[in-house]
């Protein structure tokens, strides 16, 4: 039905495969941990970290006040809880754009 593709596969098909890459061209990439990697990460982006711990933080005051029977306070916590996760998504694809446009240059 398609000639022309026929062509195509035929001409690729033709050329042969293709050299071998040469061991120098591909990337090295050096065995990192856990901790290692973590730490690198803080360090390209240290709001990512801080807002989990204050969202953390926030979601436990508000359990204790809800456990205390203080529901205006829990139910304040529950709203800045939400407010510090939007912070940290914010963050983190802040710092995701920051590392894709440092690359490009």
């Amino acid at each position: 039905r398609h000639p022309e593709r026929a062509v195509v596969v035929t001409l690729a098909m033709a050329a042969g495969p293709p050299p071998p890459l040469d061991p120098g061209e591909l990337p090295t990439f050096t065995d990192e941990g856990f901790t290692e990697k973590f730490l690198r990460k803080t360090r390209e982006n240290p709001l990512v970290p801080l807002g989990c711990l204050c969202t953390l933080g926030i979601l436990t005051y508000g359990v204790i006040c809800f456990k205390k029977g203080n529901t205006h306070r829990s139910q304040l916590m529950m709203r800045a809880r939400v407010l510090a996760q939007g912070v940290t998504i914010a963050s983190l694809v802040g710092g995701m754009l920051a590392t894709t446009f440092k690359s490009r240059q």
